[in-house]
């Protein structure tokens, strides 16, 4: 059986995969001009890797862990604990105010799950916990989420908000050996540069235009973000469930500013509750603390005050009162965005409801959609993007994207 994937993140990249393992013909389109799509990673001039886009492999994440030593690829443990964020801005708080809150908020949430529909503002308001704690819990959940806190539901807390010390590493050398080593077996069937444009689907298979010419098979995966399918021409038109669902999926936006260092300094990280960011330093080859530190900043609000969309300076000079710890070396400062990628348009999706990944879990004739939007309780992480990727696999595999229409 021949299958057509349309994009070469981790999404299209774990079908096409799974797919040749099987002893399928594949062919990977990608708009880009290298493979890994939102994740991909970049070494600067003073040898420190940094992720441009996703970063952390979570606790629970366990498909990116296996299939990571699968093909021999180690993890940097990083040092610092993604759960443990200094927070700075936010008053005078107790470290076991925090920690308390957040158990409140656990139990109140595990007790009436209906709460947990609720934006997540106004759940803390009814909930008796510290207000500087209240305050940090809110800036977690803009910058995890990177959507104004009104925007999700309060059950995101117990997620992204949440303290603790499980590793949450990355691959050593950068997440886009990930995407590499799965390409690689592929060779020449995975055509970069090559956006697919137009999809005709009926009962016999598909037809895909891309790159001025037009790829037939049996079936197609399609693994680009819910943002761009929009772009595409659907011949004939998808359901109008389908359609709407794609629609319905919510996507936040993000920045990342890397920087430099020209002094050692030990791994940890510190938030701005005010700002909306957070920043980290953290161990690479060898357990070696990186010379960089890295900063995440969630939500378009905070994008705005930051002044991502003129360039890096007003973030530095936020990141200079913030850090006065670090020796920065802001002339090598690197920004990274999501929102002005022209085959992203956003960072990641925000929850979307089992009623909208229902629906896009399930073929549309010889069409399987993945992507992390697809990922279910992993939607918006590395780990989503894989096992929605091998999950479309398997419908193209059994036929099932042949014989739902």
């Amino acid at each position: 059986m021949r299958v057509i994937v349309v994009g070469a993140g981790l999404a299209g990249l774990a079908a096409a995969d799974e797919l040749h393992r099987a002893g399928h013909e594949v062919v990977v389109l990608e708009a880009r001009d290298r493979v890994g799509g939102r994740v991909w990673s970049r070494e600067l001039a003073n040898g420190a890797v940094v992720e441009m886009g996703a970063e952390f492999i979570l606790p629970g994440n366990t498909l990116i862990r296996e299939l990571a030593g699968e093909l021999g690829l180690e993890l940097w443990d990083k040092g610092m604990r993604y759960g443990r964020r200094e927070p700075r801005g936010a008053g005078e708080l107790l470290p076991e105010a925090l920690e308390t809150a957040i158990r409140t908020v656990d139990e109140i949430l595990a007790g009436d799950p209906e709460l947990g529909r609720l934006p997540a503002p106004r759940f803390l308001e009814r909930v008796e916990i510290d207000a500087a704690a209240r305050a940090v819990l809110i800036a977690r959940l803009e910058i995890s989420a990177a959507s104004a806190a009104e925007d999700v539901p309060a059950s995101a807390l117990s997620g992204v908000a949440h303290i603790g010390d499980d590793p949450s590493p990355s691959v050593a050398g950068g997440n886009q050996r990930l995407a590499r080593a799965l390409a690689q077996p592929l060779g020449p069937a995975v055509h970069l540069s090559t956006p697919a444009r137009r999809i005709a689907w009926s009962a016999e298979g598909v037809a895909v235009g891309a790159g001025g010419a037009e790829l037939t098979g049996e079936a197609c995966v399609i693994a680009a973000p819910a943002t761009k399918l929009g772009e595409l021409d659907f011949e004939p038109a998808l359901p109008a469930p389908v359609t709407r669902a794609i629609e319905d999926v919510r996507y936040g936006h993000a920045a990342k500013l890397f920087v430099p260092l020209s002094s050692a300094a030990p791994s940890g990280a510190v938030m701005s509750v005010p700002e909306r960011y957070w920043t980290w330093t953290s161990t690479g080859a060898g357990g070696r603390v990186q010379p960089v530190v890295n900063a995440f900043a969630g939500s378009p609000p905070a994008l705005e005050r930051l002044g991502v969309g003129t360039g890096p300076e007003g973030w530095l000079a936020s990141l200079e009162v913030l850090r006065p710890d670090l020796a920065l070396d802001a002339g090598g400062a690197v920004l990274s965005t999501w929102s002005d990628d022209p085959w992203a348009g956003a960072a990641y999706s925000i929850l979307p409801g089992e009623d909208v990944t229902g629906i896009l879990c399930e073929p549309v004739g010889p069409l399987s959609f993945a992507g992390e939007h697809t990922g279910g309780p992993f939607a918006g992480l590395m780990e989503g993007a894989l096992r929605s990727g091998r999950r479309a696999a398997r419908q193209v595999a059994t036929g099932r994207a042949r014989r739902r229409r």
